[in-house]
């Protein structure tokens, strides 16, 4: 039975942290391999800082004009690229701001001759704001925006962007963002494509636990119509160096976990949930694996928007290995879309 958002709500308010664990945990045991814990080798590149969308729990973006803006030309990202590969990696996630200057034609040329290069590298691109800016500055739909990209080699969408999926959230910490209306317009265009994406959640950013359940529903409710997801994954605003968080409570390691168990038992119609390590730290994402996620993300070789708000979290494959092992599990290497490697 699935859980209502009345549920939910009292779950998040509860003091029974354990409780809650336990049962989000029996829940993970039924829906995925009980032996196994998957992580990912891919690269975070973010080609451009310039974005006209100025949030306030961002400190990565810089406005056009600004000297130290940047466009990574595509040589420096097929470097990148090429030292990801020589770590074993297996995919991208290629995203940035939102430049006022680049249409769809740019973005085609870019993705065109990073297939052509690394053919085996998975393409997971730009997130619901960046294809919706895309669409506006190049003129033309969203939906022949995401048909142009996967001609070009686009091969899922992050979920990025969707902070909290309440507008009410929205219009105070993101006020010049896209809706949730329209992300959700993005994500089940994709999905209607055949493409599949991940969602996100960026939690402790002020919003009242309400919110994170509207949240939680969004979510569901897509995925009840179409199935398209591959993953939740929720995780802590980086509060330090942003404007907004001088105005918000530091997030505790006990709502982390907490959130984390409610969306493993809300969202019973995606697969898999992942344990952040970025901004909870490397102990609380092996906790995690206790309170029902499957999966503790990615090694992210360069990671640098939750960089710039002062997080300086970093991880590689051993260590993730190693978590994985001590907290009970077979430690695997998967691909984007969860796919797994044989165990080592």
């Amino acid at each position: 039975m699935a859980l209502t958002k009345q549920q939910a709500l009292e779950m998040l308010e509860s003091e029974d942290l354990l409780g809650l664990g336990m049962e989000a945990h029996q829940m993970r045991l039924k829906k995925n391999d009980p032996r196994v814990v998957t992580y990912q080798i891919d690269r975070n590149i973010n080609y451009t800082n310039f974005c006209t969308e100025y949030c306030s729990f961002c400190a990565f973006y810089r406005p056009l004009g600004a000297k130290d803006g940047y466009l990574l030309e595509f040589e420096e990202i097929y470097k990148k690229i090429e030292e990801m590969l020589e770590l074993g990696g297996t995919g991208i996630l290629l995203q940035g701001g939102l430049h006022p200057d680049l249409q769809i034609g740019y973005y085609q040329n870019l993705l065109r001759s990073l297939k052509t290069r690394y053919p085996q590298v998975h393409l997971h691109c730009f997130s619901a704001p960046e294809i919706l800016s895309i669409a506006e500055v190049s003129e033309i739909s969203i939906r022949e925006t995401i048909e142009r990209l996967m001609d070009a080699g686009l091969q899922s969408i992050p979920g990025g962007g969707a902070e909290i999926l309440d507008d009410e959230v929205r219009a105070r910490i993101a006020r010049l963002k896209c809706t949730s209306d329209e992300w959700e317009q993005v994500h089940r265009i994709a999905h209607s494509l055949g493409l599949r994406t991940t969602a996100t959640m960026m939690f402790g950013c002020g919003e009242q636990l309400r919110h994170r359940v509207n949240h939680f529903e969004r979510i569901r409710r897509i995925q009840e119509d179409t199935g398209g997801f591959t993953a939740f994954i929720p995780w802590i605003f980086a509060a330090e160096n942003t404007a907004l968080g001088k105005k918000v409570q530091e997030t505790t390691a006990v709502d982390y976990l907490k959130t984390l168990a409610v969306s493993r038992l809300y969202l019973d119609n995606i697969d898999h949930i992942q344990s952040s390590w970025l901004t909870p730290g490397i102990k609380v994402c092996q906790v995690g694996l206790q309170f029902g996620a499957d999966d503790v993300g990615s090694i992210l070789i360069e990671e640098n928007v939750v960089f710039a708000a002062g997080v300086k979290n970093r991880t590689n494959e051993g260590e993730l290995r190693r978590i994985i092992s001590d907290a009970g599990f077979i430690p695997a290497q998967r691909d984007t879309l969860y796919r797994c490697y044989a165990l080592k």
